[in-house]
């Protein structure tokens, strides 16, 4: 007879905590402020989730938001489309500026 295998072995299950649920997650711990721990009860109240879903939520809006390219301000205000802006000497992209 074969040998079963362990369900909460790391080795047969891509979970590194045993969940009752199908899911691959690591379990951690969060230290927070007072203030913090209110905030997440009071959200995951409103929303009706958990604050492991709160938390994880705000770590996938965090890294959206982290990530997302840059749109600079400055970028086509140049009249040199045909050089970068870093190659213009200094004096040229301030004349007129403060004027």
């Amino acid at each position: 007879m074969a040998a079963r295998a362990d369900p909460f072995s790391s080795r047969t299950s891509c979970c590194s905590y045993p969940m009752w649920y199908p899911t691959c997650m690591r379990k951690t711990s969060v230290y927070l402020r007072e203030t913090d721990e209110r905030r997440l009860n009071e959200i995951a109240d409103r929303e009706g989730l958990s604050r492991a879903d709160v938390i994880r939520a705000a770590i996938a809006a965090y890294a959206l938001r982290t990530t997302s390219p840059r749109k600079f301000a400055l970028q086509g205000c140049v009249e040199r489309p045909d050089v970068h802006a870093a190659e213009i000497p200094e004096e040229e992209l301030l004349r007129g500026f403060g004027e």
